[in-house]
């Protein structure tokens, strides 16, 4: 391929499609009330954004267009995460402005060109632009696509930006490319100060459905955690000490140290069980994926008024499936709603 001229005007006139990877908060601040920020920036940049579908803690953005157009959508997606970092600072004490943070996805096979000899390449954007521009190591899970985080101000991004995609067009990927595909997660849950947190990346992200019911769970101090006698929910410190807590809920985490599996047993009266299970089962289905096990249901028995559940795991899946289980019964009793 003959390599790309740059336009005068730093323009590209070719068509391109770039991937970024987005955390769930980060779409919803581009999709917008309704759509309409994201309606917004189709129609002002006129590149087609496409977003992923899926319940995931990650989603694919894809951006395709003429070059030109891919960078004013590109400048309106930093612009846009700006105008959040500095409305979240109005409440903060921090004085000073955390840079505006983008991920590319990018085949593997280019990000050698992208790196340079001893990476020369990369360094020239960096003095150049301004950003800080950053090659992840491995390859993103079940692909062949690789990260590149690029941060700095809006300004800096959108020069940056530029200057990869004259890379990319210049060295196109060698053989297939297998795309990175986020898949949904169970990920762990931590509780700390009353507050639920699910962990996405390396970030602890407050969980407000988590955090209700934990509160609620709390009341009632549902069940006795590992290893303790007084039933209390496990605190920090808890925490701290059964790191295992964390990890079971991540699946094909390779850990081969984990505990083995057990069984618990327990009873629920029929005329709430329905609450346990959910419409077509959404709620069962949603604690069998926060807590990692195994949750079965016994058909009701003629002449009893209960049902029983066998939950199947590790001691940390029994205990957090427990704790959801009778924080679902707690809230149907104390009429508190659908959680």
């Amino acid at each position: 391929m003959e390599p790309t001229k740059v336009q005068s005007d730093g323009g590209l006139n070719v068509t391109l499609t770039i991937r970024l990877l987005m955390h769930g908060k980060e779409v919803g601040s581009i999709i917008g009330k309704k759509g309409e920020t994201v309606k917004k920036m189709r129609e002002e940049s006129g590149a087609r954004i496409n977003i992923s579908e899926g319940n995931c803690p990650e989603r694919i953005v894809t951006i395709t267009g003429p070059t030109d157009t891919i960078f004013k959508a590109f400048a309106m997606i930093a612009y846009k995460f700006e105008e959040d970092i500095i409305n979240s600072m109005s409440n903060s004490p921090a004085t000073s402005k955390p840079p505006v943070t983008l991920r590319l996805v990018v085949p593997a096979s280019q990000c050698g060109s992208l790196i340079g000899k001893g990476g020369s390449k990369i360094k020239e954007m960096r003095e150049s632009t301004g950003a800080q521009v950053q090659v992840a190591g491995d390859m993103l899970p079940n692909s062949t696509e690789r990260a590149v985080t690029i941060s700095g101000t809006p300004e800096a991004i959108i020069q940056c930006v530029k200057q990869i995609c004259v890379v990319m067009l210049e060295s196109p990927p060698k053989g297939a490319t297998i795309p990175y595909r986020p898949k949904p997660a169970s990920t762990p849950v931590i509780f700390s100060g009353g507050q639920a947190y699910t962990i996405q990346g390396q970030y602890a992200i407050p969980h407000p459905d988590l955090t209700k019911l934990h509160q609620l769970a709390m009341q009632q101090t549902p069940f006795t955690p590992l290893g303790q006698t007084t039933p209390a929910f496990p605190g920090t410190d808890f925490l701290k000490s059964n790191l295992l807590f964390l990890i079971p809920l991540l699946p094909d985490s390779g850990l081969d140290a984990s505990p083995p599996a057990s069984t618990h047993e327990l009873t629920i009266p029929n005329d709430l069980i329905g609450c346990i299970i959910g419409r077509q089962g959404t709620k069962i289905n949603e604690i069998r994926q926060m807590s990692g096990a195994q949750i079965k249901i016994a058909n009701a028995m003629e002449g009893s008024s209960e049902r029983q559940i066998t939950i199947t795991g590790t001691p940390a899946n029994i205990s957090l499936a427990q704790y959801l289980i009778n924080a679902r019964l707690t809230s149907e009793v104390t009429g508190m709603g659908t959680l």
